[in-house]
């Protein structure tokens, strides 16, 4: 009889997707605090977020601004939530002149703003072998906030597009190896070099449209399966309000 010694191949990690209850809620700010010249945490609150849930640091809550025909509309990841302090904290990049930064340049205490969703959950195992994280400066509460989750054993490999007043230390008991970049071809460059390790990881990005486009190539050409890379325009160049998920 012969033994059959083929080893399996391994399976993919399981990335499960979770539909939430949409709803609009209307909070205050708690608290402003600067995280830098570039960037502001602003801190909501409200007894309507008694049954909000954010289970993955790729959710997304859509926030309004102003009211009728001029009202914008903008896409942000939850950074951090205390449900027993019914507390969301979001990171607001003040850079430009937007609807979301300008807001976020003067908030006050007290100031009102409506909130809704997350719409769904996209959970990506902890335990995956090793996670790539690209983005520019608008990804840097998701990236935070990933970082933050993985456990010690974890490896993350983090590129980031920032310039000196937005680049920050990351807390993590994962082991990571990150990088900072000034020009969007050095860390396209970057990533082009970078040697992923052989087990099944999981790559995600956001950023400018343009940029992702050519991350989510590069991940492709590296062989890192479609199931395990989530890239996301948070922004096109020109174009007020827009969010793509390129996978």
């Amino acid at each position: 009889m012969t033994q059959d010694t083929t080893s399996a191949t391994p399976a993919l990690p399981e990335i499960r997707r979770v539909r939430h209850e949409l709803k609009l809620r209307e909070l205050n700010v708690a608290r402003v605090e600067a995280l830098g010249p570039g960037f502001a945490a602003i801190t909501l609150h409200g007894e309507a977020l008694a049954d909000f849930t954010s289970l993955s640091f790729d959710d997304h809550v859509k926030l309004f601004f102003g009211e009728g025909e001029t009202q914008a509309r903008r896409d942000y990841t939850p950074r951090r939530f205390d449900r027993e302090a019914l507390e969301l904290t979001i990171e607001f990049a003040l850079h430009g002149d937007g609807a979301a930064s300008n807001w976020a340049r003067t908030a006050k205490v007290g100031q009102r703003l409506l909130v809704g969703g997350p719409r769904g959950s996209m959970i990506i195992p902890l335990e995956c072998a090793w996670h790539l994280l690209v983005g520019d400066a608008t990804a840097l509460p998701a990236i935070a906030r990933r970082l933050e989750e993985l456990p010690a054993g974890a490896r993350a490999f983090v590129l980031v597009l920032a310039e000196d007043a937005d680049r920050r230390a990351f807390t993590s008991a994962a082991e990571v190896h990150a990088a900072w970049f000034d020009a969007p071809e050095a860390l396209l460059e970057a990533l082009h070099d970078l040697p992923l390790p052989g087990a099944h990881g999981f790559a995600w990005g956001g950023g400018e449209a343009t940029l992702m486009a050519r991350v989510r190539a590069l991940v492709a050409a590296k062989g890192v399966p479609r199931q395990l890379t989530r890239i996301s325009a948070y922004w096109k160049e020109g174009v007020a309000e827009h969010h793509e998920n390129l996978e």
